[in-house]
C-alpha cells in the first residue's frame, strides 16, 4: 500500500508496541512477585504512572490516525483498537489512583500512630520502676 501522510500511523504503532512492551514487562514481574526482590522502587506509583501514561498516548495516536488514515479496514480497525485499549488503561488508571491513595493513607495512619505511640512513651518515665529519681 501506497502511503503518503504515515506519520499517524507510525505514531500509533510506536505507542501500541512501546505499551505492549512496557506493560508486558509490569505483568511479568507482578506475577512472578519479582517486585518484591526490589523494594526501593514504589511500585504502586510505577503501575501508576503506566497506566496513566499508555491512556494519554494512546488517546492522541488514536486520534491522529483518525484525522490522518486512508479509510482503510485495517486503519479503522485501528482506530478503534486505540479507544477501546484506551479506555482499558483508563479503568486502570482509575483503579491504580484508588489503590496508591489507599496505600498512601494506611501509611499515614501508621506513621502518625508510631508518633502517638512514640509520645506518651516518652510521657511515662515517671511511672517506670526502673528510672529513680536522683534526687530522692
Amino acid at each position: 500500500m501506497e502511503c503518503s501522510p504515515c506519520e499517524g500511523l507510525y505514531f500509533f504503532e510506536f505507542v501500541s508496541c512501546s505499551a505492549l512492551v512496557v506493560t508486558g514487562v509490569l505483568l511479568l514481574m507482578f506475577s512472578l512477585n519479582l517486585h518484591t526482590r526490589i523494594p526501593q522502587i514504589n511500585w504502586n506509583l510505577t503501575d501508576l504512572v503506566n497506566t496513566g501514561l499508555s491512556t494519554f498516548f494512546f488517546f492522541i495516536a488514536s486520534v491522529v490516525l483518525a484525522a490522518l488514515n486512508h479509510k482503510t479496514g485495517a486503519e479503522i480497525a485501528a482506530v478503534i483498537f486505540g479507544f477501546l485499549a484506551m479506555a482499558v488503561y483508563a479503568v486502570n488508571t482509575y483503579l491504580a489512583i484508588k489503590k496508591w491513595r489507599m496505600n498512601g493513607r494506611q501509611q499515614n495512619s501508621r506513621q502518625t500512630s508510631d508518633y502517638i505511640r512514640a509520645r506518651t512513651e516518652s510521657r511515662e518515665v515517671d511511672h517506670r520502676p526502673e528510672i529513680q529519681r536522683l534526687d530522692a
